[in-house]
Formats: structure tokens, C-alpha cells, sequence
């Protein structure tokens, strides 16, 4: 009889809001804050290059189902872009590949900014994680080979311009999944004439996750030291916040019980088509109370399906 295999770490489920330093991978963070909390399973919800700071929504336990709607989200973004110079990196990390003199105005740039909002086509960035024949592009650009890259659809729906000042602009920038502020620094860079690259770069939202839910690595080390686990765990949003936008379904326990056992149910007045979050109600202590079950689909039907189900075992 085979020896059943010990879990490492502690079944530990909710998100916690990162504020992610300078410098640190954003793997880094995830493994430092997978060994605070103990925990058996983590996984963050997409990278910030280690020059980025701000929000890094790490999914703990359970949590980790749902980690892949969070990469899908819109993001929010504050930084500032050096006019002038441009990178082999397209950020400040990169060598200088050429130097042009700045001589826009404030409303140059307001003219330039226009462009750029709403949906625009983007080339990727060299310097990213999107593969090309299985090898991260990043990696090939490391060795000095550069591969053509199609343009992605994105959408910037909000681009203020914060500051101006000679060759430096403060930006906030609210756009879709797959914007890369490197390129688009580049872009309003060449668009006024005189290159351009990112020299700071903060993320101030993931999501439904902002940067005031956000704790630093050394918050959630105090927490650990003063309250133990106990602690960070109070720190911890639930599971359905990662998908706090998406229409509620709630169950009875027959339908709660035929979910659970991965069959679709019927549900009135459910929405048509799309994703939904779903409820069960079960009682505790007397009372009846909603608990998150997962996530489910509408099917074509017109039925509630289980997409992911939470393990609500020990």
C-alpha cells in the first residue's frame, strides 16, 4: 500500500493585495508571501517587471482557481515618462539607443495624448513574456534577435496627463488586459518627435484591487510576527472578490447539491448568456446564510453550468 503524500504547507484560501517594491520579482513576492502564510498553494495574477511597483494581487489556496480572470482584468497604471531618450528596454533599466532634444509643450502632448486613447492597435514589446516559437521574447531580445510581433487590439479608456515638466511626464493610464506602458511610452515618445521611455512605473489597480487594499512585504512580516498566522489570514479578501463584477446566482440546496456534483441547472430569471458568480444557501447555527460555491457559465440551454467549484473540504 502506497504512502499517501503529505501536502507541504497549510490550507489557507483568500487573496491578498500586494504593494510590490522596486527591484523584486514579482515571483519573488509570490514565494515570500506563500512562505508567510504557510501555504500549501499560491500563484499571483499576473507579472509587474521588477522596476514596477504597486498592486500584485497574490491568490492563495482556492484562490488560485480563479487567478486567470484576474490576469484578464483591466489594470491602472501611474508613471512617468522621460522624453528624449530611448532604451533598448523601452524603460530606464535599458541601454540608450538614442538621445533626441525636447522642445514640445504642455499642449503638444495634450494633442499627442488624444491618439492614444480609446481603442488603438500596440506591437508588443521585445522586452516581454509573450513567446514566440515557445521562447519568451524577452529572452530572444537578450541575445540581441528581434522577431516581427502582430499588433494587439487594446483599449486605453482613460489617459491623463498629470504633470509636464521639460522632458518628464506624469501619466495615469486605465486600459485592457495585454498593455504594455513600455510601448505605449515609446509610442507618445516618437508620436511628439523626440523618443521616450518609461523611468517609473506604479500599478495602482488589478482588477477589482486597488492600491489602498494593498499591503507591503514588511506590513504582512509585522503581522506575521505580532498575531502569527492569525493575523495574515485577517488580512485576507474572499474568494468572490476576484469576480465581484459578475451577476450573482443564488441556489436552493437541491440546485446547490446537483452543482456540486458538476451538472447544470436551471435558475429563474438568470442571465442569458455570460459568466455568473453562484451562491448556496445552507444553514449555520440556525440561520440560513449564502456561501460562494464558484463560478458557473450559462450553457446553450439557458442553464447555470459549474465552471469552478470551490473545494470546501479540509
Amino acid at each position: 500500500m502506497s504512502k499517501r503524500r503529505r501536502s507541504r504547507g497549510r490550507r489557507v484560501d483568500g487573496i491578498v493585495v500586494v504593494n510590490k517594491p522596486k527591484g523584486a520579482s514579482s515571483n519573488d513576492v509570490l514565494q515570500r508571501v506563500k512562505r508567510l502564510y504557510g501555504a500549501a498553494k499560491a500563484g499571483h495574477t499576473g507579472s509587474l517587471d521588477p522596476l514596477a511597483t504597486g498592486v500584485l494581487p497574490v491568490c492563495l489556496g482556492e484562490a488560485t482557481k480563479f487567478s486567470q480572470y484576474l490576469l484578464e482584468s483591466d489594470k491602472s497604471y501611474r508613471t512617468e515618462v522621460k522624453l528624449g531618450i530611448q532604451t533598448e528596454t523601452g524603460d530606464r533599466e535599458g541601454e540608450v539607443v538614442e538621445e533626441r532634444p525636447v522642445t514640445v509643450t504642455r499642449s503638444d502632448v495634450e494633442g499627442v495624448l488624444e491618439q492614444f486613447r480609446g481603442e488603438v492597435d500596440q506591437v508588443p514589446s521585445m522586452y516581454s513574456a509573450l513567446k514566440h516559437n515557445g521562447e519568451p521574447l524577452y529572452k530572444l531580445a537578450r541575445q540581441g534577435i528581434v522577431v516581427d510581433r502582430p499588433s494587439r487590439r487594446i483599449n486605453i479608456y482613460r489617459l491623463e496627463l498629470l504633470d509636464f515638466e521639460g522632458d518628464r511626464l506624469i501619466l495615469e493610464v486605465d486600459c485592457s488586459k495585454g498593455t504594455y506602458i513600455r510601448t505605449l511610452a515609446e509610442d507618445i515618445g516618437a508620436a511628439l518627435g523626440c523618443l521616450g521611455h518609461v523611468a517609473e512605473l506604479h500599478r495602482i489597480k488589478a482588477g477589482p484591487y486597488t492600491e489602498h487594499q494593498s499591503y507591503t512585504l514588511e506590513q504582512l512580516e509585522e503581522a506575521r510576527d505580532s498575531g502569527g498566522h492569525k493575523a495574515l489570514d485577517d488580512l485576507l479578501l474572499p474568494l468572490d472578490t476576484s469576480v465581484s463584477d459578475w451577476p450573482q446566482i443564488r441556489l436552493g440546496a437541491t440546485s446547490s447539491y446537483y452543482i456540486s456534483q458538476g451538472q447544470p441547472v436551471q435558475v429563474p430569471q438568470a442571465p442569458t448568456s455570460g459568466n455568473v458568480r453562484i451562491y448556496g444557501q445552507e444553514e449555520v447555527e440556525g440561520q440560513e446564510v449564502l456561501r460562494f460555491l464558484g463560478i458557473g457559465e450559462i450553457d446553450e440551454d439557458g442553464r447555470v453550468a459549474p465552471k469552478r467549484l470551490i473545494n470546501s473540504g479540509s
